[in-house]
């Protein structure tokens, strides 16, 4: 069976993992545990704990288990009170934090309890925080560095984080690595300013493939083709660069579009095949979007099948 390692957090990452499930890979998910806002922030300042929220989301995308509680760990308290906008997955993780010694063990019972196949580990164990650096001034947590990219020149922790044994072995053994879909600075290059992920991604002969985000992100990468994206990417990959990408080539609805630009100043992602070529990246192109509501997001059984498709060309 092959072995993937998929890189990311947020809403993408777990469309995505939602089917990659369905397929017969091996995958492990690798998650950031920086995020400081809503009900992950107030936890994590409260209790000294790294953010459990990202992850949350991920166990419920690949989760098998009874429908009646992957409800319960979805909802989320909505009276007023100390409980406010805390869902319950993030309360239990939180206790399993204390239960089990670290998040990497309470992520594995709680695979356990979802019936998930496959692997989830957080980036770390410990609690850190994201730093924004520009050249007068440093921005603290993901929230202040989503809405000041354009004055960053460089992303760093707080403090130097460590990354287990596992997670180094996850990626020397893998046939594949991908970089979810999702916030480009705060969700998929906090993995790249380790260097112990890094040097593991450098050491592996593991293609390094990039599902494109079918939008831009306000204040992070407006205007930006799919081009730029992986342009960020490989500036911080080292010697490492992207070998593939999968990106959107089906028309949007022009409703959609516009109702996008207007009430949300997002844009489409193009495939600017022309920058690409110069970039020596192999682009797969597929009609890898779906609408919910009027929601863009990705298909998560095309996107999957593709992936699946290129792992099986050998």
């Amino acid at each position: 069976m092959k072995k993937v390692v998929v890189f990311g957090g947020g809403t993408g990452l777990s469309c995505l993992l939602s089917g990659l499930k369905l397929f017969p890979i091996d995958v492990t998910t690798i998650i950031t545990v920086s995020d400081n806002g809503s009900s992950t922030g107030v936890l994590k300042e409260e209790l000294d704990i790294p953010a459990v929220g990202d992850v949350g989301k991920v166990l419920l995308a690949m989760a098998n288990g009874d429908d009646d509680l992957i409800k319960l760990l979805r909802y989320r308290f909505n009276k007023t009170g100390t409980l406010y906008n805390h869902p319950v997955r993030n309360i239990i993780l939180a206790a399993l934090i204390d239960l089990k010694g670290n998040l990497t063990e309470a992520t594995k019972y709680m695979c356990q309890l979802l019936n998930i196949k496959g692997t989830v580990l957080p980036l770390t164990e410990e609690k850190v925080d994201l730093i924004g650096k520009s050249n007068d001034k440093d921005y603290f947590g993901e929230e202040e560095v989503s809405l000041n990219i354009r004055n960053i020149r460089k992303l760093a922790y707080d403090h130097d984080i460590q990354i287990s044994d596992e997670i180094k072995k996850k990626i020397d053994e893998a046939d594949l690595i991908i970089f979810s879909p999702g916030s480009l600075y705060t969700s998929i290059l906090p993995h790249l300013i380790s260097g112990d992920i890094l040097n593991a991604i450098e050491n592996t002969s593991a293609p390094l493939m990039y599902i494109s985000n079918l939008v831009t992100q306000p204040g992070e990468t407006d205007d930006y083709n799919v081009s730029d994206h992986i342009k960020v990417l490989n500036q911080y990959l080292r010697n490492r660069k992207i070998d593939v990408v999968v990106a959107n080539n089906a028309d949007i609805d022009k409703h959609v579009i516009d109702k996008y630009l207007t009430t949300e100043n997002k844009k489409i992602v193009s495939i600017d095949k022309d920058k690409l070529e110069k970039q020596n990246v192999r682009v797969i192109e597929g009609d890898i979007f779906c609408l919910d509501n009027d929601v863009i997001r990705h298909d998560a059984l095309k996107t999957a099948f593709i992936i699946f498709s290129y792992l099986m060309e050998g």
